[in-house]
């Protein structure tokens, strides 16, 4: 068998393995498949590179460009799925492991890339919030912004998801416009290391942007600076060891962690046996317990029951187990293939032995169990085990002591405030899962262990067909967890893409303001459009560009139309009586959306041009009533353009309704797609 040789990509070149690389050996078979590691690496050369090259390459490219490079890279690792699956199984992933791990980590580069499109600016400053008035007539504002930090991210990452941890990371990361250093497990770093082959020779990356450290980091840690991340992913021993670098405390380094934890699912004081909830229960609680052989930072370590159900789950938890086929991951009918190393089994076996002295092993047996077409004893395969603690407020061991692996403990409750006592016993999870139909137990859990737990998955009869289930971090939601789970928050959206960018409060006039950040203010210089606006194409529109309308009276006439006309005969428009008894009217006032319809009628231009469609209104608040006599007329901004692509793009308009006085009667944003 030929041994793979691991490398690492520093500085623009792969770097094979050296002095100090070991063996890795497949969890399957116990045979070695590779060797990785060099200790002769130039990690300040890589962070260098990283610093002088990567960032300021990936800086030149706004958010949207960004994005499109995530989604292009998204689409090339699809296109070579299948070389990473024939590698992964080395580590004792199933077919169904690889969706989660390889599919799973290019959905959520698409997540990213897609959000980048469509939530960020097609700019390089992200704008944070709204615009604060700190001053009487508006002169001076505040807004906060975040921009790309100058330095590196460092990811540290778990053996058990060699591409979705890798991906989960990288994506933010690189739509934030900070390069990485990439530092994978070396169990199953050379899943990691094609993955990274694969993207940097799809020439879609600018130099600098990616490097990989097959093997140990040396001393990197000791030479980061402010401008610096490290997020990790990984035991909590390990991340304490870490965290404590005094180089990351001098310099207050960001330190994103997500750690393990005693991660648990309850089964809802309405779901007796029978239910649709408890069926549902003790399939998520099977899942969680073999999937990836139980090597899921979200996997389910304890299982909280009502204690007149324990027997029940004990036994149709038991059932389901005994379904699962244990054996080599290659085989289309194995459930459950191998941890990834004998070393990790050995852990497991330590871990369960403790957990053993509070609780009794119910089903699963590790002296004695079926393996598919491998070696028990060669490869690294455990059987799931089923732990029953009978007095979980005495015990302490199922509460701090995690073996990650397919292993989980029962244990009953009383009642819904002693189910969250158990609960928040972990001192912090990553994700806790109710499986209820009673929404006020719902409630209940947010507010008692809501603060203990970085997910809460609620599930049941109603959601069940199209949940994604209580292990599936999602690139939408935060993914970590507070105390013992890390205190850090990955993914969640744009919420990740700022673990690398600095928030920072800027002050200064309208006209700073809109410079800044790429959108027109209240307040800042109008530009003087040299034709209607309506009339000119996406790229010769301008920032501020303004138009101001000529007036419109509104009469009485116009109020009672509009009345019959649409069937709004609200009383403030129709009954001078019972309006005069409002105190919000002096009397019959116009209809709302008879102003916006007036508002439209003054600035559009109605000949065929480049506005291609009218998409939305945002934000749209009326601040004056209109009564019979009064005037209104319109001013209209160009706000903010956002390209879409190479045919058209979007502009998003302020617009302002003034009465016959100059006092604003209504405001909104207009959204257009204008042609390019």
């Amino acid at each position: 068998m030929t041994i793979q040789q691991i490398s690492s990509f520093a500085a623009g070149e792969w770097i094979a393995p050296g002095a100090g690389a070991r063996n890795i050996a497949s969890a399957v078979t116990g045979e070695v498949i590779a060797t990785a590691g060099n200790n002769a690496l130039d990690v300040q050369g890589m962070l260098d590179h990283a610093r002088n090259v990567g960032g300021p390459a990936l800086r030149k490219m706004t958010f949207h460009q960004r994005a499109k490079m995530l989604k292009a890279l998204s689409v090339h690792l699809g296109k070579h799925k299948q070389a990473m699956y024939d590698l992964s199984f080395n580590t004792g992933a199933t077919q169904a492991d690889h969706l989660i791990d390889i599919d799973g980590g290019i959905g959520t580069m698409f997540v990213f890339a897609s959000k980048g499109r469509r939530e960020m600016p097609d700019g390089h400053v992200y704008l944070d919030g709204e615009v604060e008035q700190l001053s009487r007539n508006g002169t001076f504002l505040g807004q906060h912004i975040c921009t790309p930090l100058k330095g590196v991210a460092i990811h540290i990452n778990a053996f058990n998801f060699p591409v979705w941890g890798m991906l989960e990371k990288l994506a933010p990361t690189l739509l934030a416009g900070v390069p990485a250093i990439v530092k994978p497990a070396t169990n199953s770093c050379y899943v990691t290391e094609l993955c990274v082959r694969l993207m940097l020779e799809s020439g879609i990356l600018p130099n600098g942007a990616l490097q990989l450290v097959s093997g140990g980091l040396g001393d990197m840690l000791d030479r980061l600076t402010m401008q610096d991340v490290v997020s990790f992913t990984g035991s909590a021993d390990t991340a304490l060891k870490l965290r404590a670098n005094p180089v990351i405390l001098e310099n207050s380094v960001r330190f994103v962690a997500e750690q393990d934890s005693l991660n648990c699912s309850v089964l809802g004081p309405d779901a007796a046996p029978g239910t649709p909830e408890f069926d549902l229960f003790v399939k998520e609680v099977q899942r969680e317990m073999t999937t990836k052989a139980g090597q899921k930072c979200t996997a389910i370590r304890r299982i909280i029951a009502p204690e007149p159900h324990v027997q029940a789950v004990i036994e149709a938890l038991s059932a389901r187990l005994a379904k699962t086929t244990i054996g080599d991951p290659k085989l289309e009918t194995t459930r459950m293939g191998a941890l990834v190393s004998a070393s990790q089994k050995r852990d497991v076996l330590e871990k369960a032995a403790i957990i053993g002295h509070e609780a009794e092993c119910v089903f699963g047996n590790p002296d004695d169990f079926v393996v598919d077409g491998a070696d028990a004893d060669k490869g690294a395969f455990l059987p799931p085990m089923l732990f029953h603690c009978s007095d979980p407020d005495a015990a302490q061991r199922v509460h701090d002591t995690e073996a990650f692996g397919p292993v989980s403990t029962i244990m009953g409750y009383r009642d819904a405030d002693h189910a969250i006592e158990l609960a928040n016993r972990g001192q912090g999870s990553l994700v806790a899962s109710v499986i209820t139909h009673d929404a006020d137990v719902a409630r209940k859990f947010v507010m008692g262990a809501g603060a203990y737990h970085g997910r809460l998955y609620f599930n049941n009869r109603d959601s069940m067909k199209e949940s994604t289930g209580h292990g599936s971090p999602l690139p939408h939601m935060v993914h970590g967890g507070p105390g013992r789970a890390g205190g850090g928050e990955e993914m969640g959206g744009v919420r990740g893409v700022m673990h690398y960018m600095q928030r920072t409060a800027i002050q200064g006039s309208p006209d700073i303001l809109t410079a800044i950040g790429e959108r027109w203010v209240p307040g800042a210089a109008e530009v003087s459009a040299p034709a209607h606006p309506f009339t000119r194409r996406y790229h010769d529109l301008a920032i501020g560009e303004t138009i101001h309308t000529a007036p419109r009276t509104v009469t009485m006439e116009d109020i009672e139309h509009f009345a019959e006309f649409t069937g709004d005969t609200f009383y403030a428009h129709m009954d001078q009586a019972a309006a005069e008894r409002n105190p919000f009217f002096p009397g019959r006032v116009a209809h709302g959306y008879l102003l916006l319809s007036f508002a439209a009628g003054l600035f559009v231009e109605p000949n065929e041009g480049p506005v291609l469609a009218n998409t939305g209104l945002d934000n749209l608040r009326f601040m004056k009533p209109v009564e019979a006599g009064d005037s209104i007329k319109v001013r209209l901004t160009v706000k903010k353009k956002t390209r879409r692509n190479d045919e058209y793009g979007e502009v998003r308009w302020h617009v302002t309704l003034t009465q016959q006085d100059d006092e604003p009667v209504a405001e909104y944003e207009l959204l257009t797609m204008v042609a390019y």
